[in-house]
């Protein structure tokens, strides 16, 4: 999960496997997979970087880095 600010300044938190796409429109949109939207005072690069950080954290990116890294090397190999 990941926290982010509404606009009347509370904090709630956003399950980040479900979030489909981060819109910065002048103010940061959220839409999640199941259609719900949200509007945020958090700039979409922060929300971003915050989305990142939660799959290191749970060990989603290094899976998808590794997979990535062993597909282009077994590539070169060839």
């Amino acid at each position: 999960m990941i926290a982010v600010t509404r606009l009347n300044g509370s904090q709630f938190h956003v399950n980040a496997l479900l979030i489909e796409t981060v819109e910065q429109t002048p103010d940061t949109m959220i839409t999640l997979t199941t259609g719900k939207k949200y509007i945020v005072t958090e700039h979409s690069s922060d929300v971003i970087r915050s989305i990142r950080h939660y799959l290191r954290s749970i060990g989603i990116m290094a899976a998808l880095t590794g997979q990535s890294a062993d597909t282009q090397s077994e590539g070169a190999s060839s």
